[in-house]
């Protein structure tokens, strides 16, 4: 059987070694993720971002024990930042959520940004549709800590969770322009520091003066104290009711749509500039173009517009 038959059997090796392929970019993972779209679209997925130092780690071990104890199955993408030395995930994530290790109920994937910006790898959305079709009933994506522009995350989840602390300051100033008008919902954790009550209103002053969303919602502002497990079962609750709002809205066509239209996008590019690079770098082509830039011979503009020429006549003599 394929790996995707496999997954669909319930076969978690199977699943493991398909994320595995997906990271690593081998080209029979897109043959087994075309057999596994159709088994998907039915988890709910969650955004967990922040910058570096919120908790957000311990955040979405305590989300994940709420829903097990609701019954349902969580699958956890936690995006760490990339090793310098073997190129892989260093797994600060992985080892805080270790007590659910051994639940066969969920299930955890680390995977490394690789140098890809916007707070996820460029695996992120493929690994999250194989726990999809898993049968998993929630995805939580953990993002590296991220900044103002590395916002990738609201292209893929549900519900954005943008997690703040006490203390960031002028910080929050900073990075307003960005994750602060991505979230859904907002969260000030280790709210039993000082300056907590501060933070709450400075985010919430912010959000009132956005202009309204397409969809109505309005964000709000959630404490938790997730080293205690305090405010967990009221974030959840806020969850619920922002995947309410969404799925029983006309928000959910749109969401989709966009959703679906940056994906083929995503795909369309990195295709398209597989099938023009490889032959370039294949033939010593793309050294000698480097060598022509460098002693300016050429400009890059000319040296793409004659390779995508080329590219095109070839393809419609074929």
């Amino acid at each position: 059987m394929s790996l995707a038959e496999r997954i669909l059997q319930g076969d978690t090796r199977a699943a493991a070694r398909l994320m595995r392929d997906i990271d690593d970019g081998y080209a029979s993972a897109r043959e087994e993720l075309k057999l596994l779209y159709p088994h998907s679209g039915s988890a709910y997925l969650i955004g967990i971002t922040g910058p570096p130092g919120a908790g957000k780690s311990t955040l979405v071990d305590q989300v994940t024990e709420a829903y097990r104890r609701r019954g349902k199955r969580v699958g956890i993408v936690a995006v760490d930042p990339t090793s310098p030395f073997t190129g892989g995930a260093i797994l600060g994530d992985r080892i805080r959520m270790n007590r659910h290790a051994d639940d066969e109920g969920v299930f955890i994937r680390s995977l490394a940004t690789r140098g890809h910006l916007g707070g996820v790898s460029r695996s992120t959305g493929d690994v999250a549709l194989v726990m999809d079709a898993m049968g998993m009933d929630v995805v939580i994506i953990e993002t590296v800590g991220v900044g103002q522009d590395e916002v990738d995350i609201v292209k893929m989840a549900h519900t954005t969770v943008v997690v703040m602390v006490p203390g960031l300051g002028d910080d929050i100033q900073a990075i307003k322009a960005g994750i602060l008008e991505i979230g859904d919902v907002f969260v000030v954790n280790k709210s039993d520091r000082p300056d907590a009550d501060r933070t709450v209103r400075e985010l919430t002053t912010m959000l009132e003066m956005n202009s309204a969303r397409a969809d109505d919602w309005r964000p709000k502002v959630m404490r938790t104290e997730a080293h205690r497990g305090t405010g967990i079962a009221e974030l959840v609750e806020e969850f619920e009711t922002h995947r309410s709002h969404l799925f029983g809205s006309a928000a959910i066509n749109r969401f989709l749509a966009e959703k679906g239209a940056r994906t083929f996008m995503e795909i369309l590019k990195d295709r398209l500039f597989a099938e023009v690079f490889a032959p370039l770098e294949a033939d010593g082509r793309f050294a000698r173009i480097v060598d022509d830039l460098a002693n300016r011979r050429i400009d890059p503009y000319s040296a793409v517009e004659a390779v995508v020429a080329e590219r095109f006549a070839a393809g419609a003599d074929n």
